[in-house]
């Protein structure tokens, strides 16, 4: 790094600061080689901060979550050595919440709204919390870029790929999802939208409250569409058929706890999946069973482990070649 970190917190925090210094402060926060040294300035700041200048309702919010949710999960779990790793992630993400929030806070007198980005690799899956307070996971080989204070003041999301999402509520400033084709507009919900670009079906699935879908640039709809609860909306991209049902939406949102579901999946469709999951390339060497469909669930099995099921009740058989699975049906 060629400035101290110090130095890049000063200059940000100055009301003369331009917008590139306020994005390089914020840009750090997606470096793993200087997290220490950032939240040890960061504290070290704080601490000389007056705590009449800082968001005491933000702060308050961002607590409360937190501590409700790790509450229920000391409660229905074990205690063990993986309980304090887990309390050490979620204070790492408590402290980062706050530090963000006071910092967004400073920013936010800035004309341009100001935006960064979190992406999530291939075989992973992320957690985040806003500075808001809205809970956000980033499922495998997605991207998204934010801002706190958008666009009309509104808080919002650039997505590509698949997010789950739980809003904050905040009435008077409103949370838009914007995809490929379509934007999601809430005021405080549970919803998962899916929107990769090598994909031809853009999906939002809503679990808990009211979520409106809106046209875009890129699709023009003839009145914005109200999803309720247990409803999920389907764009085609190839047919442009829009299609509205009611779903089980834990077979759609079960993937940011680590726990896959498909029913009637092509082998096609599996294939994508288990490359999002596991962080490998597939090729399917026999076209003719990519239609084969398989029902199930994934949860810690390893990728060979998955391979010998499906080898067990389709008939296909595999390879590893280069670290790449082929695919094969069995003759």
């Amino acid at each position: 790094m060629d400035r101290p970190i110090h130095n890049i917190i000063q200059d940000a925090k100055s009301i003369h600061a331009t917008n590139e210094q306020r994005q390089e402060l914020l840009s750090l926060f997606h470096q793993a080689d200087v997290e220490f040294v950032l939240k040890e300035n960061l504290l070290e700041d704080l601490q000389k901060t007056s705590v009449s200048t800082i968001n005491n309702q933000f702060f308050d919010t961002i607590f409360e979550k937190l501590w409700l949710r790790r509450k229920i999960e000391v409660q229905s779990r074990d205690f063990g050595p993986r309980l304090s790793v887990r309390f050490a992630q979620w204070a790492a993400i408590l402290i980062v919440g706050l530090l963000l929030g006071y910092y967004f806070d400073a920013f936010k007198k800035e004309s341009s709204p100001i935006y960064y980005t979190s992406v999530t690799p291939k075989g992973s899956v992320s957690e985040m919390l806003l500075p808001d307070g809205t809970h956000i996971f980033l499922n495998s080989g997605s991207k998204i870029k934010y801002s706190v204070d958008g666009v009309n003041n509104m808080r919002e999301i650039f997505l590509d790929g698949e997010a789950w999402f739980q809003v904050a509520k905040m009435k008077e400033k409103p949370f838009l999802v914007h995809t490929s084709m379509y934007d999601v507009l809430v005021t405080g919900t549970t919803f998962n939208v899916k929107a990769y670009p090598n994909e031809n079906d853009v999906t939002t699935t809503l679990e808990e409250g009211h979520v409106s879908v809106k046209s875009s640039e890129n699709l023009k709809l003839a009145e914005d569409i109200m999803l309720k609860p247990g409803e999920q909306l389907v764009y085609n991209t190839e047919s442009k058929n829009i299609q509205v049902q009611e779903v089980n939406t834990k077979w759609y949102t079960s993937w940011k706890d680590n726990k896959l579901v498909f029913v009637n999946m092509s082998l096609k469709d599996l294939a994508v999946l288990l490359e999002r999951k596991y962080g490998i390339e597939i090729e399917i060497g026999d076209q003719s069973i990519l239609d084969y469909h398989y029902d199930g669930t994934i949860k810690d099995e390893t990728i060979l482990e998955i391979l010998e099921i499906l080898k067990r009740t389709l008939p296909i058989q595999y390879r590893i070649v280069n670290q790449k699975v082929v695919i094969q049906k069995n003759n």
